[in-house]
């Protein structure tokens, strides 16, 4: 099944994942055959109490996927500073910047605000600071290089899904 949003949800994952073919594997599974990727995902997807298919199953799956490779930390509306800076880091997309990193876990301020902050501080740098909206109290975040912040938007949206970059 092909189409714009299937296309699109495609794009996204390669633009947040563009070493990771799996990623987009996954989330075009859900995609397609939903039903399937329930019962190929029920312990994953148990976890965030989804038991049957809906519309932003394959954005779930896609969360999914970048986490498993790497390349999404999940934090919590209330998460820590220092724990999002250091989970951030960990990502494989990170950008080698121990300063901006040590900075970042000094910094005490709200969650939102924090991410702000740290968008801001790692758009110096090249890199964007994302989150792909799963309609949640967590922030599933993703970093990429900000030359493709614009496109990550676009995409969602015609995807179906939201995703915002912070720190413009």
């Amino acid at each position: 099944m092909t189409g714009p949003t299937r296309d699109a949800l495609a794009g996204v994952a390669t633009l947040v994942a563009p070493n990771a073919p799996q990623v987009t594997e996954r989330a075009l599974a859900a995609h397609d055959d939903p039903g399937a990727y329930l019962r190929d995902h029920t312990d994953r997807l148990d976890e965030r109490g989804i038991d049957e298919p809906f519309e932003g199953l394959p954005w779930i799956a896609l969360v999914d996927a970048l986490t498993d490779h790497g390349l999404l930390a999940e934090v919590d509306w209330k998460e820590a500073p220092d724990e999002i800076a250091g989970r951030l880091l960990a990502l494989r997309s990170a950008p080698p910047a121990d300063e901006l990193w040590k900075s970042l876990a000094e910094i005490d301020l709200p969650t939102y605000e924090f991410l702000e902050a740290a968008g801001n501080r790692l758009l110096a740098t090249g890199t964007a600071l994302a989150v792909l909206d799963i309609e949640s109290d967590c922030y599933p975040l993703v970093l990429l290089p900000a030359t493709h912040a614009d496109d990550l938007i676009t995409l969602a949206v015609k995807a179906g899904f939201t995703a915002a970059v912070y720190g413009r």
